[in-house]
C-alpha cells in the first residue's frame, strides 16, 4: 500500500447543535468489531493519470451508490496514514440521508486461507456525527481533515 494515493469528499452541514460530518464505517471483517479508529471520509485510490478531485467525486458514487453533493469544494489538503497512503480531500457541504447509502462492495477470502471468496461493503454504514464524535473515532490520520474544516467553517 506504500506510495498509494487516495481521494475523498468529506460532507459536511450545520446543524442547531454545530457542524456534523458525513463518515463512513469501514466494512469487512477486519474492523466489524471496531468502532475508534473505523471510521473514514468516503474515498478511493485513483492512478497518476486521473485528476484528484475527479476521482474523489468517484469514490463518492462508488462508496456510497448516491451522487456527490454539488457545491463549493473546500481543498483539505493531504494526510499520510499510518500504512503509507497519501490522501487528499475536499469538503463540501450538503445534506443526504444515510438511510439512502448503497454501498459498494470488495471480494476478498475469508476466512483466510479457506478459498472461499466473499462480498462485503466498502462501508457497513455511514452516519452524521458532531466534529467532537468524529475526532474519537475517524482513521487518526484524517483527524487533521476535520481540524481544517473547523478552521474554514466558524
Amino acid at each position: 500500500m506504500t506510495g498509494a494515493r487516495s481521494a475523498g469528499l468529506l460532507v459536511f452541514r450545520h446543524t442547531d447543535h454545530g457542524l456534523e460530518v458525513l463518515l463512513g464505517h469501514m466494512g469487512g471483517p477486519f474492523f466489524a468489531r471496531r468502532d475508534a479508529g473505523a471510521w473514514t471520509v468516503p474515498k478511493g485510490e485513483y492512478d497518476t493519470g486521473e485528476a484528484a478531485w475527479a476521482a474523489a467525486r468517484r469514490e463518492f458514487r462508488e462508496e456510497l451508490g448516491l451522487p456527490p453533493p454539488d457545491g463549493e469544494a473546500v481543498p483539505l489538503g493531504e494526510v499520510r496514514q499510518s500504512g503509507g497512503k497519501t490522501v487528499t480531500a475536499w469538503a463540501v457541504e450538503g445534506d443526504l440521508d444515510p438511510a439512502a447509502v448503497a454501498p459498494g462492495t470488495f471480494g476478498m477470502e475469508w476466512p483466510p486461507g479457506s478459498g472461499r471468496m466473499r462480498e462485503f461493503p466498502e462501508l457497513d454504514r455511514v452516519e452524521w456525527l458532531s466534529l467532537e464524535r468524529a475526532r474519537a473515532l475517524v482513521v487518526s490520520a484524517q483527524v487533521a481533515f476535520l481540524d481544517r474544516l473547523a478552521e474554514h467553517s466558524p
